[in-house]
């Protein structure tokens, strides 16, 4: 009999149909079963060691879903997961994979963000309450993220801190109290005490993360973060609330 030979139609033909079946055994890219696969062209490889909140600053879902798969005026732009008013949980790019979503900022000694974290984008307008449906999605992600990638749940910033000046998301409405409460994210805790004499703030705020090529853009990040005020200017709670998280932080907790 004679063998057949790649000239062979009958030989091409199997070849592709065997080609068509291994590409239909190949395992698709990893994704989370909280959320509905909803995927973005704008991503590339990275390994998260924080999670990035944000609002949405447009008017619907769809807008947003729209957005973070092509591009708006300044370019593409993604994040990993986008979570509704409605607390519907909508994934847009695979966990491993590096999402356009922070740009540049720094938060303690990472500078690539993009890289180093999950960006998490919130439907809001930045001028209204955060939804309890929504956050109470967003806790079960963040229990799911921490778990499953092993990320420190106190690794948990806004986008205005790590880019003070130049985003202002998720704003002084975002409940991170709330958050704390749940176990994520730096907050004071214990009673606020006066900081022993010499005790340098800038410092402290430098500790928790936050960039200081702005000094008065940080302190208006903290203050939305931490105090949900407006201002940017360092008052005694403030020093006050730096003093205990960096007690923390030098703490270990």
């Amino acid at each position: 009999m004679k063998p057949l030979t790649m000239r062979d139609p009958f030989f091409r033909a199997a070849l592709l149909v065997l080609l068509a079946l291994l590409a239909a055994c190949a395992p698709l890219p990893p994704r989370n079963p909280l959320a509905t696969w909803v995927p973005s062209p704008n991503h590339d490889i990275r390994r998260p060691v924080l999670i990035v909140l944000h609002f949405t600053n447009q008017h619907s879902v769809q807008q947003s879903l729209d957005t973070l798969r092509s591009s708006n005026s300044t370019g593409p732009v993604s994040a990993h997961y986008l979570v509704g008013a409605d607390g519907r949980i909508y994934q847009l790019v695979p966990d491993q994979w590096r999402a356009w979503q922070a740009g540049p900022g720094r938060w303690g000694t990472i500078t690539d963000l993009n890289s180093a974290s999950i960006g998490i984008e919130l439907d809001n307008d930045g001028a209204t309450p955060f939804a309890q449906p929504q956050i109470d999605s967003l806790l079960r992600l963040l229990a799911d993220l921490t778990t499953r990638l092993r990320i420190p749940p106190t690794q948990i910033i806004g986008h205005e801190d790590l880019a003070p000046g130049r985003k202002d998301d998720p704003g002084p409405l975002f409940p991170w109290q709330q958050l704390a409460a749940a176990g994520f994210g730096r907050w004071p805790q214990g009673a606020l005490v006066d900081p022993p004499s010499g005790f340098d703030p800038w410092m402290a705020l430098g500790l928790v993360g936050y960039p200081l090529d702005d000094r008065p853009a940080a302190v208006r990040a903290f203050h939305h973060h931490f105090r949900g005020i407006e201002g940017d200017t360092l008052d005694d709670q403030d020093l006050r609330i730096l003093y205990n998280l960096a007690q923390q932080i030098v703490g270990g907790s």
